[in-house]
């Protein structure tokens, strides 16, 4: 078998060792329009992976299409991914391209071409341990997603963004529109992250919930962010970030009840954003190629994984999960 990873970034290099190792494909082809990245990924991939200066949406011959470069590209490489009826995997992350994608859904239904969108840290994990979080309880009213930290370059200028622009946030069946850098709440996240102040931000996760759990009256995201942070997203990123990004981590809680008596779930996980987004990827990769996912149609992980095996599953790659009971748990 053979996969196309489209963007040799912090994520997509990751994505391309991880499939390598698993031996679940034969031959990756990693594209991208940046020398510099192509280069260095070929010194650390070996001889079974073919690197490609090529643009992004150019031609894909493959069992399998991940999307995993920068914002702006993901879109044009999903029209062509199933306009040839390519299997994709979307690791998405920036709000309005996302809607877009997503939007390309009755096209992969009538092609019968599988489609998974937002396979990241958040979204992506976020969305699985919504779904943990939510075979727990009998009755689920509120979602809330949080996270902190970001998986390199691309990323980074996705999240500076986010503080800046609008936040969309469902509420009693209709979207909740707030100012980006509004909500300021203190939220727990796994250590060694700890607590850390978090407000509204043109995130994705409420758009693929919802779209997952419609039936959900509260759905919201924010993300960690400092006050140089805020005034800062109003300007360009004058300083480059690490390439890797730091220690991260996300949260999410959920509100509902247990045989009429309220409940609230609260899950979380550290981890350096850019591996943790790369093991999704992967993991969901492999359950395409492997048939372990029956899918003929756009979906988003929360409806198409079960939670605990796929959770399981990220534990041997060590990303663990924990959930927060005053004391924390390991799942």
């Amino acid at each position: 078998m053979q996969a196309l990873v489209i963007g040799a970034g912090a994520v997509g290099t990751k994505v391309a060792q991880q499939l390598l190792s698993s031996n679940t494909v034969d031959k990756i082809i990693l594209r991208d329009t940046s020398p510099e990245k192509l280069g260095v990924a070929s010194k650390t991939l070996g001889n079974r992976v073919e690197v490609e200066h090529f643009p992004f949406s150019q031609n894909m011959d493959a069992d399998l299409v991940i999307v995993a470069s920068p914002r702006g590209t993901q879109l044009e490489a999903v029209k062509k991914a199933v306009s040839l009826r390519r299997p994709t995997v979307v690791v998405s992350d920036g709000l309005s391209e996302t809607v877009s994608i997503l939007s390309l859904e009755k096209e992969a239904f009538e092609f019968g071409v599988p489609v998974v969108v937002g396979t990241g840290f958040a979204p992506g994990l976020s969305c699985v341990l919504t779904a943990y979080g939510k075979s727990l309880l009998e009755k689920t009213e509120e979602i809330h997603v949080s996270k902190m930290g970001t998986g390199g370059p691309a990323c980074a200028l996705v999240h500076h963004r986010a503080l800046s622009r609008m936040y969309f946030g469902w509420r009693e069946d209709k979207w909740d529109k707030r100012l980006g850098g509004s909500g300021r709440e203190l939220l727990w996240f796994p250590e060694p992250v700890g607590p850390q102040d978090c407000y509204h931000a043109a995130l994705s996760d409420p758009i693929l919930l919802h779209n997952a759990f419609p039936e959900v009256s509260r759905i919201s995201a924010k993300m960690a962010a400092t006050r140089r942070d805020r005034f800062t997203a109003f300007f360009p990123m004058l300083s480059p970030p690490h390439d890797e990004g730091g220690i991260g981590a996300i949260r999410v809680e959920l509100r509902g009840s247990n045989n009429g008596v309220q409940e609230n779930i609260v899950l979380g996980v550290s981890e350096h954003p850019a591996l943790a987004a790369a093991s999704v990827t992967a993991l969901t990769s492999e359950y395409i190629l492997k048939q372990k996912i029956n899918l003929n149609h756009m979906s988003t992980l929360a409806l198409i994984v079960e939670p605990s095996e796929f959770l399981s599953e990220l534990t041997k790659r060590s990303i663990s999960v924990e959930i927060f009971e005053g004391d924390k748990t390991t799942v």
